[in-house]
């Protein structure tokens, strides 16, 4: 634990944006009708896959 206290100002900022980019990809996939491919799937990439599952699903999965 020792060994990640110099890093926790670095941590603790990436943790939150995390969570709110993910957080703002999932509510937005529940609201949206239609997306590019079954829902199911862009619900567990945005849980499961950390940063990049919300922006691929921004980038490539909405359907505008």
């Amino acid at each position: 634990m020792e060994a990640i206290r110099p890093y926790a100002p670095l941590l603790v900022p990436l943790a939150v944006l995390q969570l709110g980019l993910g957080l703002f990809a999932f509510v937005d996939l529940l609201r949206r009708e239609r997306v590019k491919g079954p829902k199911w799937l862009w619900g567990l990439a945005v849980l499961c896959i950390g940063f990049i599952g919300p922006i691929l699903y921004f980038v490539v999965g909405r359907e505008e």
